[in-house]
């Protein structure tokens, strides 16, 4: 709707949102690696703990991506003219 509409202060919600969303995506990813990590059933095992590292790794990268590209809309505006 805001591509017809234009609206810089729709714009700057969205992105408003989208980095509170994956504010807590963070928090919510390093809670569960965490809490994957401490199970009893991967404590002795190389291969989970590698691949739980490895998981956990990918999804926080994911969101802190996310992060970047809706602060750089929030601060930069598009620089669509």
């Amino acid at each position: 709707i805001n591509m017809f509409i234009g609206s810089g202060v729709l714009e700057f919600l969205y992105s408003v949102v989208g980095v509170i969303l994956f504010l807590g995506l963070v928090a919510y990813h390093t809670q569960q690696i965490k809490r994957m990590a401490s199970a009893p059933e991967v404590i002795g095992d190389n291969a989970m703990a590698s691949k739980i590292a490895i998981y956990g790794a990918l999804s926080l990268y994911i969101s802190f991506v996310n992060i970047f590209l809706f602060l750089l809309r929030l601060m930069g505006g598009g620089g669509r003219d």
